[in-house]
């Protein structure tokens, strides 16, 4: 619209010059109109269609309000009451529940994008927004794609294909197999080089499926078949390959932003290793164990990782962190990540708003040198599960739902009190995120935050988050991907248990101690939080 706005004001002025004869007022009437046409139809993104649901849908239907663009909500029957559907412009339904016959429907996506005028798709995360099927029918449809190239999804969807692709950048690797296994045999005298414990893993996809650790020999052929299985059954491509394991890694992944013109930057890292199921659930940026030096060769290392596969848009690179802070690539995530909050709030820029300007041509306008830290953010995934029971999943209603609020706190979320929590998808409620000036405040304003968050009629991961807020090894940072294996048991979280007790004691009284400097004995009164209390209901 600001171009449009621009050449009326400019018509507006030229018309009204005094002095001007018919003719001359018909000449600029004329060109003025030609260019009033010329600025609508090059003008883009006037509607943009979010193929995706929940928090992320209204996440970027936020960004796109205020950047004057009307949105299309897409939903399913199971979502038909849902906040994205409501905030949207427009809204069409497009199945049933089961993702398979709604969100997943690429071809009904884009002609419910042709049939509203939409010109672009923005896929979110997860369904279809690493398929670079998709992206390449959303452009041959006319479309513009807010996302990388389908070619760049190509080489970097396959773990295969992205560790070929990145190893002529000189970019670290685990030790391992950069081809897929073709012969059992062969793959045994690699493992037997490379030296157990080794990991098996699936060339697509992620979140743990298709990968399995192999201790010994012994346990290799059956590792290979139950991968493989699991990969062809999840991503439909039974491709594996094997990898060193590295023991106890951290799990730090440094965030990119390129442009059509060849221009890229790495926006920091964040911290992603407490994990369940290899699936995340706390989050912080920036890391507390990175030094300058080594956030610099790792950041330069990802860039590369995106010159490998002309990347440009809103990226992730992987890499797996040792105790001696060696570096590895793991893999790149060709979308915006769950977590890109975090990295919002210590750089001061919008991720989405950026995406929409890069699919839109524009360059980036700034440099790396121009890119700074500015204090210390904390996200906490808030989903519906029991983290009491094994993290399983607990749907049901919303019985009361109340976000907290204050200085330092973000929540990013798609529920209100009433609604279910769909059981066809992720259970994920919400994002918590707290910002401050240390890493330290941050943590606090997270404690607070988790007990100002109410929530009933279902278990949620805020006690676990409470948990990590308080255990010592979370506050000197000093821990890894197998934090919860080392620190946590579901029964602590039960009633009559004192291990979270005892450790929010030691927590209390190390902080005081720290900025106090006096000897004082901490004093832990009865759990007042608003999750606590709801357990003393039942």
């Amino acid at each position: 619209m600001a171009a449009l706005n621009k050449s009326f004001q400019l018509t507006g002025k030229l018309i009204n010059i005094k002095g001007r004869g018919i003719i001359q007022r018909l000449q600029i009437l004329y060109y003025s109109a030609i260019n009033l046409i010329f600025a609508f139809y090059n003008e883009p993104m006037k509607k943009i269609l979010i193929a995706n649901r929940g928090e992320i849908a209204l996440r970027v239907m936020r960004t796109a309000k205020e950047m004057g663009i009307k949105t299309v909500a897409v939903y399913s029957e199971a979502d038909r009451r849902a906040l994205h559907v409501r905030y949207a412009d427009e809204a069409v339904c497009i199945g049933p529940p089961p993702s398979n016959q709604s969100y997943l429907l690429g071809n009904k996506i884009i002609e419910v994008a042709l049939a509203t005028g939409a010109d672009a798709i923005h896929p979110g995360y997860g369904f279809l927004s690493e398929n670079a099927n998709f992206a390449r029918k959303v452009k041959e449809a006319g479309l513009i794609f807010i996302g990388p190239s389908a070619e760049s999804m190509e080489v970097m969807g396959s773990k295969i294909g992205a560790k070929q692709a990145v190893a002529k950048f000189k970019v670290p690797l685990v030790p391992g197999t950069q081809e897929a296994l073709r012969n059992v045999e062969e793959a045994k005298k690699i493992a037997t080089s490379i030296g157990y414990p080794v990991l098996v893993k699936a060339s697509a996809g992620g979140g743990g499926k298709g990968m399995r650790l192999v201790m010994k020999e012994d346990e290799f052929e059956e590792a290979i078949r139950m991968a493989q299985s699991e990969a062809l059954a999840s991503f439909g491509d039974d491709s594996v390959f094997i990898e060193k394991f590295v023991g106890s890694p951290k799990h730090i992944e440094i965030q990119l932003l390129g442009d059509q013109h060849g221009n890229v930057v790495y926006l920091f890292e964040r911290e992603c290793s407490i994990q369940r199921r290899h699936q995340k659930l706390v989050e912080e940026a920036p890391s507390s164990c990175l030094t300058p030096e080594i956030r610099k060769k790792m950041g330069e290392a990802a860039v590369n990782v995106a010159k490998a596969s002309n990347y440009y848009s809103a990226g992730t690179v992987e890499f797996l962190v040792d105790d001696e802070l060696n570096f590895y690539f793991l893999e790149m995530n060709t979308r915006l990540q769950v977590e890109h909050p975090v990295t919002e709030q210590i750089t001061g820029l919008d991720l989405v708003r950026e995406q929409i300007r890069i699919a839109r041509g524009e360059t980036l306008g700034y440099t790396q040198d121009d890119l700074k830290i500015h204090g210390h953010a904390i996200e906490l995934r808030v989903c519906a599960e029991d983290p009491a029971n094994n993290f399983l999943p607990d749907i049901g209603k919303l019985v009361s739902y109340k976000t907290p609020q204050g200085y330092g706190v973000r929540v990013d979320d798609s529920f209100e009190a009433g609604m279910d929590i769909p059981i066809q998808y992720d259970p994920m409620i919400a994002k918590l995120i707290t910002f401050g000036a240390t890493r330290e405040e941050a943590i606090k304003r997270m404690i607070r935050a988790i007990a100002d968050y109410t929530i009933s009629g279902i278990e949620t991961t805020l006690s676990f988050g409470n948990f990590v807020m308080h255990h010592p090894a979370f506050i000197k940072g000093d821990f890894d991907t197998r934090f919860i294996e080392k620190y946590f048991e579901p029964a602590m979280l039960k009633e009559g248990k004192t291990e979270l007790n005892e450790i929010a004691a030691y927590s209390a009284g190390e902080l005081f101690f720290k900025y106090e400097g006096k000897q004082h004995q901490a004093v832990v009164e009865e759990p007042t939080s608003n999750w606590q209390l709801k357990r003393k209901m039942h």
